[in-house]
This record gives C-alpha cells, sequence and structure tokens, in this order.
C-alpha cells in the first residue's frame, strides 16, 4: 500500500517468481512483496512447497494495481515451461 494524491490509498499486487533451494521455481502473487518473502523464508506462514525448500531468493517480480488482473498474471506463468519463466528472468520475455 501508499499514499497517491491527496492522501488516497493506492493498493498495489505482486506477482513474484522465487527461487527455492532445489532450484525449483515458486510462483505466487501478493500485496506486500517483502512480508510474503520473509513469510516464505522465515515463518509458519510461508507456503508449505517454499518451507520444505527454504531459503528462497527473490528473482523477479511485477507490480498491478488490479488483483484480478495480478492473478490472471499469475495464472499464466504459473502454466509456463521453465525455459520462459527464466527468459522472463533474464528480461527477454
Amino acid at each position: 500500500m501508499r499514499e497517491g494524491r491527496r492522501n488516497e490509498i493506492i493498493m498495489a499486487f505482486y506477482v513474484y517468481i522465487l527461487e527455492c533451494a532445489d532450484r525449483s521455481f515458486y510462483i505466487g502473487c501478493t500485496n506486500d512483496l517483502e512480508k510474503r518473502l520473509q513469510q516464505h523464508n522465515e515463518s509458519k506462514w510461508g507456503a508449505h512447497y517454499t518451507k520444505i525448500r527454504r531459503p528462497v531468493i527473490l528473482k523477479y517480480s511485477e507490480e498491478f494495481k488490479i488483483l484480478k488482473e495480478a492473478r490472471q498474471r499469475e495464472a499464466k506463468i504459473k502454466g509456463w515451461r521453465r525455459e520462459k519463466k527464466l527468459a522472463l528472468i533474464k528480461g527477454k520475455e
């Protein structure tokens, strides 16, 4: 969340790619990227997938203003093969 003009609160949503200790990728969506990354690495609130593959490293993120758009992008990326995800991370997608 951040403040816009006239103290309006603007909610931001993020789609992110984490690289796990076993070199696999985890794709997720959140409205607080820093907090979510900390959860994945340290707390019991991280996804089960990442809890057993710690530590995780943030490799990529995109910001959206609308949750629906972020969720759609998350689903799209999840459907990609590893090579295409790597290209996105490297800025070639």
